[in-house]
């Protein structure tokens, strides 16, 4: 474990569900004796570290940890394990996740991915029926074993930590531990959620048993607890990430995905899952070269393929560069942020997948030259026609081959669910770490007696081609990782930390990272004005995707003067719609930081600094 203080069983156990006043209630990670869950705020500055993330749990676990000594990732891995307890239906050991780290000593940024991969018997047509050769129902797919992929979560938790951290898993798992164990509020985003979900939760006895204790939705203001999962993470803590992969949990898994438990009475079809023991012992989280390009004389780093974040956040990014977005006006700033994000999103779906199993050509996507060759396709006073058809950024620069208006085919679905978060220490490190189980509720099926939710992450797989006679990088393989869109960043500015940036909520990842940086970077908003800003979502659609505040502005009806069509957001978590939910971090002189969460989306988030500036 390298040391980088200087720089760097049985059936489901019922959760119970108890009043804040009766139970045996504490804080995460403290064990001080309250009736309510931590403090929340949305904007926190001061120095010595800090945390960002949307459930005030896990943001106090995190920051006990750096008030301890330990460095941002090992607060990282305190912060994921505790939302994993909290944000059930977001995250946790079920699912993966990609883990983005800047090493203060080296001034280097370095990355894991660890997201999900398909079963060794996994074959390109899992989700065609066999009977017709058509794509099965995606409501089929996603609640079913079938969907399942490799869960990476722990195999992420433990490499970060032996690589970069500075305690053991053990003592990293401890606040998620406590806070499993006594129980944390519900809220009325948990409520919201789970009901949401009740349907289908109601189709598996383990994750009724858990989610819906004596058969009813959970109380605003009662006290959720999950011994299950507090003997799981102990167990995790002993054995560490083998224990998931190859070992007793990991089995525990393979038994549920094989034989799904489905409730007595459901009429649900449930497709049970190929996964195998082997499958687990043989996952890794595999270290990648981060994605790298520049802006406005900062540098930006993400994640890789096999995210597609990294590659269309930079592409957008490049494009815009093309353009003084400061100059225009923001109807216009927000007119070519549309379109390059169009832009790049024919190009992420033609060309992105898991590069262990596709040529991607992911420098020249991040290419100064092929960005300057697609953004000859941006009017000012005309919107492109979606689906637009991809670039070749293989091709040689300043072909014209980048001006072609060719149709092509839209972005597919991927799950809106996720969670991010991201933690600073005194030392100058630096993690932005998203992580996810696909849609809110994963899968619904909770592995028996476990406390945990599996993912159904490999329902990001392209059911089929989504071109006739084009190949597809994203087609379902054995031991392939499913194209992602998440894009936790770390902005540098000459070599040191600028911003730390990410969000859940599927393909608007990629629209609300990005957005977010134009706020902040061209709009000169400042970093809080750039997470609450209304946001806008154009993925290759014929429509693009609005959050009512927006739809409320006056820059809305200039910008369907230009041809932009406009829908509202769905309700994806709560009745108002919305789009992502950013966490971020942003770093002064003198070892200052500013910690930005949401202040309303998903109930709002929680910013947290080691010393507080008041």
């Amino acid at each position: 474990m390298a040391v980088r203080h200087s720089a760097g069983a049985a059936a489901c156990a019922a959760a119970l569900l108890l009043p804040v006043l009766s139970g045996p209630p504490a804080s995460a990670g403290t064990g001080r004796p309250e009736a309510s869950p931590p403090a929340k705020q949305a904007v926190a500055t001061g120095s010595g570290g800090a945390v960002s993330s949307v459930n005030p749990y896990a943001s106090q676990a995190g920051l006990d940890v750096l008030r301890k000594g330990g460095n941002a990732v090992d607060a990282a891995v305190a912060t994921a394990a505790a939302l994993g307890v909290v944000e059930p239906y977001s995250a946790g050991i079920g699912g993966g996740g990609y883990f983005v780290y800047y090493d203060a000593a080296s001034r280097t940024v370095k990355t894991i991915d660890g997201r999900e991969t398909g079963p060794a018997r996994m074959r390109p047509d899992a989700f065609l029926d066999p009977a017709t050769g058509k794509p099965l129902p995606f409501d089929e797919v996603v609640n079913s074993g079938l969907s399942v992929g490799v869960p990476g979560t722990p195999a992420t938790w433990q490499k970060a930590l032996d690589d970069w951290g500075t305690v053991p898993l053990k003592q990293a798992l401890r606040p998620a531990t406590r806070i499993a164990e006594r129980g944390f509020v519900v809220n009325d985003e948990f409520r919201a959620q789970t009901a949401m979900n009740e349907k289908r939760f109601r189709d598996f006895s383990s994750t009724a048993e858990l989610f819906l204790p004596g058969g009813e939705l959970p109380v605003v203001g009662s006290r959720f607890r999950n011994p299950d999962l507090a003997r799981t993470y102990r167990q995790l803590a002993h054995e560490g990430a083998g224990a998931m992969n190859g070992g007793s949990i990991g089995r525990d898994v393979v038994r549920t995905v094989q034989h799904p438990p489905v409730a007595e009475g459901s009429t649900r079809h449930v497709r049970p899952g190929s996964m195998e023991l082997p499958d687990l012992a043989g996952y890794r989280a595999i270290p990648r070269t981060p994605t790298h390009t520049t802006y406005r004389g900062s540098d930006v780093y993400s994640m890789a393929p096999s995210s597609s974040g990294g590659t269309t956040v930079g592409e957008a990014l490049n494009i815009l560069e093309n353009y003084d977005l400061s100059a225009g006006g923001r109807t216009q700033a927000l007119h070519h942020y549309l379109e390059a994000s169009r832009i790049s999103f024919a190009d992420r779906n033609r060309w992105v997948g898991d590069p262990a199993f596709s040529d991607v050509p992911t420098a020249g996507l991040l290419s100064k030259e092929f960005a300057k060759d697609r953004a000859c396709l941006i009017r000012p006073d005309r919107a492109l026609t979606s689906p637009l058809a991809p670039g070749d950024p293989r091709a040689p620069h300043g072909s014209g081959q980048g001006c072609v208006r060719g149709t092509g085919v839209q972005e597919p679905h991927e799950g809106p669910s996720t969670t991010h978060l991201v933690a600073s220490d005194r030392w100058g490190n630096v993690v932005s770490y998203t992580l996810t189980i696909e849609q809110t509720g994963g899968s619904a099926i909770t592995v028996p007696g476990r406390g945990f939710l599996l993912n159904n992450e490999l329902s990001d797989f392209d059911f089929a081609p989504l071109a006739p006679g084009v190949p597809d990088p994203n087609l379902p393989g054995p031991g392939k990782r499913p194209r992602s869109s998440m894009s936790p960043t770390i902005v540098l500015r000459d070599g040191e930390p600028l911003l730390a940036v990410g969000s859940p909520g599927g393909a608007t990842i990629i629209t609300t990272v990005l957005q977010t940086l134009v706020n902040r970077i061209d709009l000169g908003m400042s970093l809080p004005e750039a997470v609450a800003a209304p946001r806008i979502s154009q993925r290759n659609r014929a429509t693009t995707e609005a959050e009512p505040a927006f739809l409320d502005s006056p820059e809305a009806p200039a910008l369907e003067a230009l041809g932009h069509r406009f829908v509202l957001a769905p309700e994806t978590f709560t009745p108002s719609p919305e789009i992502g939910a950013v966490a971020a971090l942003e770093f002064g002189p003198h070892g200052s930081v500013t910690a930005v969460a949401e202040p309303e989306r998903r109930g709002g988030g929680s910013a947290m600094v080691v010393r507080e500036r008041r």
